[in-house]
């Protein structure tokens, strides 16, 4: 018996550290890509390529849809964003799906909202009861839904595709604030290669801290808090360069459901959102390219770094831990529903690349670093190992993480330098350092109970994320609406005035 548990511990901590490095190895390897072609890119024709592609009647016309559920604090800056977008031709449908707070009244008064007879594109099932429909007449292309909420974000998005016009829809979050041209940089490759784009991604960042004035962002700014400093990390090595790596792959498996862009044909083919997903971004994402596979049509999902969607972040280990754990729980879900997919060459890169690594490494990681690194202090405790040993390994571990994390800032520094004061730089190489000494581990608990919950078949759960708001706005914190946004109750002419 205690040879049996002598062999176990060792190959525990072997596979440990098998596991680390091959995840450090596949991670830099995507890292580099992405930095090489964020590298090429800073050389785009910025201004003049931007006006081509506005001037250009090819240029689809684009449904941004913003699904809300008590988004007070920073709805009227997104749709400002969103409606401010410099684009040829586009409409904002923006759902109120059930919001308790001041989310529709903030809308209607800002936007002079009158209600009208609804005149849906598509039948999408969709759970919650829809209340009424209602067009700014501000003159600005809004069209808000009010429904019953049913706890699920897909409901509302179905519901915002049911009522879009235009040929390519755009998925937003409402606490997302969009930079003018995001929607000419991310609509290109559909105007370049409009017969087989079908949907694409582009760059998120945190918004948290930084100096912003009704949906425009005015000066990007480092967190004080280091919970949201180690999420700055995350988003600029998974989504400047992480992605970046995969879609040159050909092997995208997520676009963030805080900016996406997608042919609306194809979502409606599909069946719209799936509304038992936790994970529905990546779901989407990963039913359109198994169903235009099967049916050997040819097609991309293409990332554009460029784009910048800033976004708010959890601001609490509580919070971020909630989140976590709903991500993990829905790769699950995802990962079982499409498990005929695992290493099918039938599916491309994304079956053979894209889907094991995620299945081994997102999923299933939680379980062989809290195993592995249990299984090296025990070995150590009992003299298996020598401690100079263990602690080389753990010092190696962190570096190569450390090192990936730096990459991700320099490539950051070198191209876009959003960042403009050097102590934001300090404090993101400081917590490049604390994501690998505290962060990681508690992210793979959190991730650990998302895994639990996708296998004991836990009914889905969604719970919004308390949200701060953005710097100036005047929902914030309670405060009162002020006096231009206000207008007289009889500017909301009801159906049939």
């Amino acid at each position: 018996m205690r040879e049996f548990l002598v062999d176990a511990l060792l190959t525990a901590g072997w596979v440990l550290t098998a596991h680390v490095a091959l995840f450090h190895l596949v991670t830099l390897l995507l890292v580099l890509a992405g930095a090489r072609r964020v590298w090429r890119n800073r050389h785009w024709r910025g201004v003049e390529g931007h006006d081509e592609t506005f001037a250009s009647p090819l240029t689809p016309a684009v449904s941004i849809l913003v699904p809300a559920h008590d988004e007070e604090a920073g709805i009227l800056d997104t749709l400002s964003a969103a409606l401010g977008q410099k684009y040829p031709a586009l409409e904002v449908v923006l759902v109120d799906d059930g919001s308790t707070d001041r989310t529709f009244a903030l809308v209607a008064a800002r936007y002079a909202l009158r209600e009208v007879a609804p005149r849906p594109t598509a039948d999408l099932p969709v759970d919650g009861e829809i209340l009424s429909v209602h067009r700014a007449t501000t003159g600005d292309p809004l069209l808000v839904l009010r429904k019953h909420s049913v706890g699920r974000r897909s409901d509302a998005l179905n519901a915002a595709l049911n009522h879009a016009r235009h040929p390519l829809v755009c998925m937003v979050d409402a606490d997302s604030l969009l930079e003018t041209e995001a929607l000419l940089q991310v609509s290109r490759p559909f105007v370049e290669d409009p017969d087989n784009v079908v949907a694409a991604g582009g760059v998120i960042r945190a918004a948290n801290g930084a100096l912003t004035d009704r949906g425009t962002m005015l000066e990007p700014r480092l967190s004080r808090r280091w919970v949201v400093r180690v999420q700055v990390i995350e988003y600029l090595r998974s989504f400047l360069l992480g992605r970046t790596g995969w879609a040159d792959a050909q092997a995208l498996l997520i676009i963030s459901g805080a900016f996406g862009l997608f042919r609306r044909d194809v979502v409606l083919e599909v069946g719209g959102m799936d509304p038992n997903s936790l994970a529905e971004d990546a779901e989407l994402v990963v039913t359109i390219q198994e169903h235009l596979r099967r049916r050997r049509r040819p097609h991309r999902v293409v990332f554009v770094p460029q784009t910048v969607c800033w976004t708010e972040v959890p601001e609490s280990w509580q919070v971020l831990g909630r989140q976590r754990k709903r991500w993990s729980h829905g790769l699950g879900q995802l990962l079982w529903k499409h498990r005929r997919m695992i290493g099918n060459p039938r599916y491309g890169p994304i079956g053979v690349l894209a889907l094991p690594f995620f299945l081994l490494f997102e999923l299933l990681g939680p379980v062989v670093e809290i195993v592995g690194v249990a299984a090296v202090v025990t070995s150590m405790v009992l003299g298996l190992v020598e401690p100079a040993i263990a602690g080389a390994v753990l010092v190696l571990a962190i570096a190569l993480g450390v090192l990936l994390s730096a990459t991700a800032i320099a490539v950051e520094e070198l191209t876009y330098h959003r960042y403009g004061r050097g102590r934001d730089l300090l404090g993101l190489m400081a917590a490049a350092l604390v994501e690998h000494l505290w962060f990681r581990w508690a992210h793979s608990w959190y991730r650990l109970r998302g895994l639990v919950a996708a296998l004991t078949r836990r009914s889905p759960v969604w719970t919004a994320m308390p949200r701060v708001g953005f710097s100036g706005h005047p929902a914030s914190a309670g405060r009162p609406v002020p006096a231009d946004v206000l207008v007289p109750a009889e500017r909301l002419v009801p159906v049939g005035s």
